[in-house]
């Protein structure tokens, strides 16, 4: 992993109800290019991305899981 292009970006999560929605936005993000990894956390409604911000933009990330159905919004932490 080469961290001068990587960036870990946090997304605060609305809509999932199930744990079966989780395995479906990392599908969805993880098929993005440029994500390296993404884990959601189904408890605290988060998802965490590794991704190179010139190709997945924050704004891609949060437009791939409004696709996938659900509501995603940029966290400050």
């Amino acid at each position: 992993m080469s961290t001068a292009t990587t960036k870990k970006t946090v997304l605060r999560a609305e809509g999932f109800s199930c744990p079966s929605c989780v395995s479906k936005i990392e599908k969805q993000v993880g098929r993005m290019k440029g994500v390296e990894s993404v884990k959601v956390h189904f408890a605290s409604a988060r998802i965490e991305v590794m991704h190179d911000p010139a190709t997945a933009k924050v704004d891609d990330l949060v437009a791939t899981v409004k696709k996938a159905g659900y509501t995603a919004t940029p966290s400050a932490f």
